[in-house]
């Protein structure tokens, strides 16, 4: 497959990076439909990339109409079929390796046979499923940042089975999209920024734990000294504190850490276990809309 043969995009999953990836390639031209198992996820869904593309117009990335022609070139549904046409499928459900392996077997019977299979997967190996999909040549982790209109990175992962043609292709995909591609030269799970991320993220979360500082002290200490608009705690609200926990758990069990899993299972009482999602259940480590941190004050040291 040619780059300008690409013309339907299909994400599987319609959570927070489903959402932003959709929008992303619809306004850069191409049809998409996002694709949910749960009815409830879809509306939430609609409505987040409705409030998205209004942030994007407000901000003057996007004038109304082209912002309309996106929204309309988005479809949501439940209907596994919508795949039927796909000509690239990117995917990003929980990080489970069983669940993936079992979600591409699916849609390997669905999709056309030159469609291109990506996950954007940000802690597991896409070796550990290439095989379940049906077509490993054609298989990589396609992986975007939060958010995708303002981190402008992708990662390209492939496997030892990818073909030089997927990598060109997800190479020339990113770019019509106005993403920088970056093509990681062996597997490495976390890719690059995301190690580094972990490291940050893992601090941040000892720091307030141990009771050195508070939520507000450690977020206002990396906006100030970095100069950017938000800091760990408010990253993690954004990717979602159940995602942050797949992540915590998927790495422990990885390293076979007795001491991280404890960690990953407390992680989840405290916070999971109460609804304390982030920004998608309205309460993480800050409430929203209108977080704290999003305060003219906040730098100042006001909560």
């Amino acid at each position: 497959m040619k780059i300008d043969e690409v013309r339907h995009i299909f994400s599987l999953g319609a959570g927070t990076m489903g959402q932003q990836i959709a929008l992303q390639c619809a306004t850069h031209g191409y049809d998409v439909t996002v694709y949910d198992v749960s009815s409830d996820v879809l509306r939430d869904a609609a409505a987040r990339v409705r409030a998205y593309a209004a942030v994007l117009v407000e901000e003057k990335r996007l004038t109304p109409s082209a912002s309309g022609e996106a929204l309309s070139r988005i479809t949501f549904t439940r209907d596994p079929e919508g795949a039927a046409n796909a000509d690239l499928v990117t995917e990003s459900i929980p990080e489970d390796p069983d669940l993936k392996a079992k979600v591409f077997a699916q849609f390997n019977k669905i999709c056309p046979p030159g469609a291109i299979f990506t996950t954007n997967t940000s802690t597991l190996l896409p070796s550990a499923y290439a095989e379940a999909t049906g077509r490993p040549a054609q298989f990589a982790a396609l992986h975007f940042y939060q958010f995708v209109w303002e981190a402008n990175l992708v990662d390209i992962m492939p496997h030892a089975g990818t073909s030089p043609q997927t990598v060109q292709l997800l190479r020339d995909f990113a770019r019509r999209i106005g993403q920088v591609p970056l093509v990681l030269k062996k597997e490495h799970a976390r890719y690059v920024m995301n190690d580094f991320m972990e490291a940050i993220n893992s601090t941040a979360i000892r720091l307030f734990e141990s009771g050195v500082a508070s939520v507000e002290d450690i977020d206002r200490a990396f906006m100030i000294v970095l100069g950017v608009p938000r800091g760990p705690f408010a990253m993690l609200d954004h990717i979602g504190l159940d995602t942050v926990w797949h992540v915590m758990e998927s790495n422990a069990r990885l390293a076979h850490s007795p001491e991280a899993l404890a960690a990953a299972d407390k992680f989840k009482k405290q916070y999971i276990d109460q609804g304390l999602l982030g920004v998608k259940a309205g309460k993480g480590f800050y409430t929203y809309p209108n977080p704290a941190y999003e305060r003219p004050s906040f730098l100042a040291g006001e909560a």
